[in-house]
């Protein structure tokens, strides 16, 4: 292997609990709730699949189905069915689903697994070059240099500046391209079979790690190495 792609949420990153997306962005919407509402609010917000990055919906609602599965081409479709999702929980005022998202795109919102910055800076030290391929439908840049990664990747791949998402092999190949390698000389690290698995049409190897909770995750990226 003479190359690697990352996928991002559920691989290299986390966001953060449901519990502190929410209290984030009640604080920020200046809607009062009180602790025990919150939790209850928290876990439909879980179960409609709300929150980007969390949990896929347990029920999605048939008008819905479309935007979800398209959700990730675009900008304005990802912030149209997060914020459909998040109604469907039953906020207590709607002006609060689009201060979730927001939430969701700020950089404090996520956290790096405990081995992401140590692996990654390994395979720079290693002359290994590094991109990111993500199913998004936002600029996830500013995420990288907030946490001091954004020097260990060489090129980010996102799924909505293309109009393409995985598993379609266009996208992992043009990852790829940009490394300047052919794809049996690549390796693919992800959380998702179905998404991540494409990478495998065109010759790439593929890792797949779990995406738990960071505290839950300290050293899953470190075989990585052992693979390259």
């Amino acid at each position: 292997m003479k190359g690697v792609l990352f996928d991002f949420s559920g691989t290299l990153f986390r966001i953060e609990s449901t519990e502190d997306w929410l209290r984030a962005a009640v604080g920020a919407s200046g809607t009062a709730m009180a602790e025990a509402e919150l939790a209850e609010c928290a876990a439909r917000l879980e179960a409609a699949g709300a929150q980007p990055g969390g949990a896929y919906p347990a029920r999605l609602p048939a008008r819905l189905e479309t935007l979800w599965h398209e959700r990730d081409l675009d900008g304005e479709r990802h912030r149209a069915a997060y914020t459909a999702l998040a109604r469907e929980a039953g906020l207590p005022s709607p002006e609060l689903a689009e201060a979730l998202y927001d939430r969701h795109r700020d950089p404090a919102a996520w956290l790096p697994y405990p081995d992401a910055e140590s692996t990654l800076r390994e395979l720079r030290g290693r002359a290994i070059p590094v991109a990111v391929v993500s199913n998004i439908g936002w600029d996830l840049r500013p995420v990288f240099r907030h946490h001091g990664l954004d020097p260990l990747v060489d090129t980010y791949l996102l799924s909505y500046e293309y109009g393409v998402q995985k598993p379609d092999p266009r996208l992992f190949q043009a990852a790829c391209d940009e490394l300047g390698l052919h794809p049996r000389h690549v390796l693919m690290v992800g959380d998702h079979p179905a998404a991540d698995g494409g990478a495998e049409a065109l010759g790439c190897a593929v890792h797949f790690v779990d995406p738990l909770a960071v505290d839950r995750r300290p050293d899953a990226l470190t075989a990585v190495l052992g693979l390259v």
